[in-house]
């Protein structure tokens, strides 16, 4: 494993983060003991950096990140990372943001409950809140970080106007945005922003939310409620061209002795804006095929090969909150 520096003000992290959004439901149904053991798997292959979310289920996901990581915050805690997110509530099914005063402390007293931690390494605050000022966002969680609840603020989501609209009140610690392989217009504007403010990046989505996984084929399905069975992502003549892509970047991939999985993570963790890649896993297994990503190191004409190949590609978006299907 490969470690890092978050930005200029985070913490040291591994290079591959741990994600257990599927933890909380919204990929379909949870096996709880193999989520919990992909855990303990990440932490036996030189993982350190969790990243959960209270909105992941509503505090589903972070009971089993806290229980699987529960004797390392009891007696260990300053061996492991954990990255949250608040500022998303549940209203009748359906997904708000609401990154007012009042619902980020509510969203982070659930968190610290749930995680079963007296403080949370890094708070990042989920997506941008329209109907609460910026500014009133970064005094909130600066009030966190006084009050010793929170060690780094972190935004998710957040565009470059967004962000100087924060930082007008506290420096941003982290970012997390969408990128992989198929989305890649934070390029223009949020990760040179991150770079020129010493802001650490850890990226989700690396795989594409599993398109870039080398699993799926033009037959693949997702159960009802799989977030991605109501997305245009994995539908239509778009998927079906991407698939060829990854059909190609698979076929490169081997050359060089990694699966496109790999492929893809190490792909954005070239990207010297980035810091981190946020890797999901149901089970052991899954966090053992693409861990190995963090040790790929792909040269300038790796790099020149793989944008050859994507010129066949359809760009993709991802998915909104408010389009969640019901926790």
């Amino acid at each position: 494993m490969q470690y890092t520096q978050l930005g200029e003000r985070g913490p040291r992290v591994s290079r591959i983060a741990f994600g257990n959004w599927s933890a909380g439901g919204d990929w379909g149904s949870v096996d709880r003991a193999a989520a919990i053991a992909a855990t303990r798997e990440a932490l036996d292959l030189g993982i350190t950096l969790f990243d959960t979310a209270h909105a992941y289920g509503f505090g589903a996901a972070e009971g089993v990140l806290g229980e699987a990581l529960q004797s390392e915050i009891r007696s260990a805690r300053e061996s492991i990372v954990i990255a949250t997110k608040g500022g998303l509530r549940n209203d009748d099914g359906l997904t708000v943001r609401d990154s007012s005063p009042a619902g980020l402390r509510r969203d982070l007293e659930a968190s610290l409950r749930a995680l079963g931690t007296d403080y949370v390494d890094i708070y990042q605050v989920h997506w941008p809140d329209p109907a609460t000022r910026i500014e009133t966002t970064a005094e909130t969680l600066d009030g966190f970080v006084r009050e010793g609840l929170v060690r780094a603020v972190g935004v998710s989501n957040y565009d470059a106007r967004e962000m100087t609209a924060f930082q007008e009140v506290r420096p941003i610690d982290t970012l997390q945005p969408p990128y992989h392989l198929f989305r890649r217009e934070i390029e223009a504007t949020v990760l040179p922003f991150a770079r020129e403010h010493g802001i650490g990046v850890l990226v989700y989505g690396p795989m594409a939310h599993g398109l870039l996984s080398g699993r799926m084929t033009e037959q693949t399905t997702f159960a009802p409620d799989d977030w991605r069975s109501k997305s245009d992502l994995f539908v239509g003549d778009a998927f079906r061209r991407n698939l060829a892509v990854v059909r190609d970047l698979a076929d490169f991939a081997a050359t060089r002795g990694a699966t496109v999985a790999q492929l893809a993570i190490a792909w954005t963790l070239a990207n010297p804006a980035v810091d981190v890649a946020i890797v999901g896993a149901r089970n052991p297994e899954q966090i053992r095929q693409t861990a190995p990503a963090a040790e790929i190191a792909l040269s300038p004409a790796d790099m020149a090969q793989i944008e050859s190949i994507l010129r066949a590609e359809v760009a993709v978006g991802g998915p909104a909150p408010e389009a969640m299907p019901r926790s």
